[in-house]
């Protein structure tokens, strides 16, 4: 399940054989009986999140997406990553110093065309570099951090899945 270490944002998906109703419901159940981990429900997605005095800046939450096949059938498909914001500052980030990197290039390119000194346009292509492998491996980092806090939120996900203790008061 987590062990392509390349992918910063891993994902699964299982084929169940119960109704969505059924399965949201027991979601559902379990957000009101247990405080191991904070549960959203909204429609068809599920987020599950660590409590806020066990979270931390790489800390992992769990999105899952359910979606029906038939009328006792369904798919679950999930992926585990950062809070939305921190992910949101880490992809601008990356963004920005791909755009910088351009931007370099581009004036790199012209100086040497016009017969200019380009030493310092590649010293900036350099650092840029340098910027985008370590904010590589932060994520790969930040990840590695995450994964026991994966791991909970996934083996928490089947227990709720396949445990019959997490019923909707009314499908008993």
């Amino acid at each position: 399940m987590l062990s392509n270490e390349i992918v910063l944002r891993p994902r699964f998906q299982k084929e169940l054989a119960q109704p969505c109703t059924k399965l949201l419901a027991k979601f559902s159940e379990a957000k009101k009986s247990q405080n191991r981990f904070v549960i959203s429900c909204v429609d068809d997605h599920i987020f599950i999140k660590l409590p806020k005095q066990e979270q931390h800046f790489w800390s992992p939450q769990l999105h899952l997406e359910i979606t029906a096949k038939d009328e006792n059938s369904c798919s679950l498909q999930g992926f585990f990553g950062p809070n939305p914001t921190v992910w949101t500052m880490f992809m601008f980030l990356h963004v920005a110093v791909g755009i910088l990197f351009m931007v370099d290039l581009t004036w790199l390119y012209s100086n040497y065309n016009l017969g200019n000194t380009i030493g310092l346009q590649i010293g900036i292509a350099i650092f840029l570099v340098v910027v985008w492998i370590l904010l590589y491996f932060a994520g790969a980092m930040g990840k590695k951090k995450g994964k026991p806090g994966m791991r909970e939120l996934y083996d928490f996900m089947n227990e709720i899945v396949e445990n019959s203790k997490f019923q909707a008061p009314n499908s008993k």
